[in-house]
């Protein structure tokens, strides 16, 4: 099987698996909110500011964090997207969600990325047991992506291994820079 066919099928294999709780009330609401805190790294923004209350040290940190993820959208917005320029499996997600109307391609997913980007710089910052809470809300904004219809599941790995490569080279260089 060629690789483009095995992506399609497993892209529609996660998409079938995931129709089944697409009508929950619980799920619309989850989805619909971690795919609008996932829009330009909002979460992550808020929560390295809120690391920053009480502490000068932390405030520079949120302050380079934030250019950090504004370096990895741009990045990843106006460079990788641009390089694959897949279609999304809907143009503006399923209609049971509600989502802002992507203006990118699909692969890799800016929303993957960019938790799985931030959840490993936050997890630098702080100690392990955070890292369960920030790779939580990475998990579940990625998966909102695929759920809600506006990302294949393949467009979601991509993603989070991008962030996951991005972060990786964003933490080398602020230890170069000792921050």
């Amino acid at each position: 099987m060629k690789s483009a066919a095995w992506f399609e099928k497993f892209d529609r294999q996660v998409d079938n698996a995931l129709e089944h709780i697409r009508d929950h009330k619980l799920v619309v609401i989850v989805f619909s909110i971690a795919s609008a805190v996932g829009d330009f790294g909002l979460l992550w923004h808020i929560i390295g500011l809120l690391r920053s209350i009480g502490s000068m040290d932390r405030l520079s940190q949120a302050f380079f964090f934030s250019l950090m993820i504004g370096i990895e959208s741009l990045i990843l917005n106006q460079g990788i997207k641009r390089l694959f320029r897949r279609s999304r499996p809907t143009e503006r997600g399923d209609e049971r969600f509600a989502l802002r109307k992507p203006r990118t391609s699909s692969f890799p997913s800016g929303h993957a990325s960019s938790a799985f980007f931030s959840a490993l710089v936050l997890t630098y910052f702080t100690t392990w047991p955070w890292a369960f809470l920030f790779y939580g809300f990475a998990l579940i904004i990625a998966t909102s992506r695929v759920g809600v219809r506006i990302h294949h599941a393949s467009d979601v790995i991509g993603g989070a291994i991008v962030g996951t490569l991005m972060g990786i080279i964003g933490l080398v260089v602020l230890n170069t820079l000792a921050i």
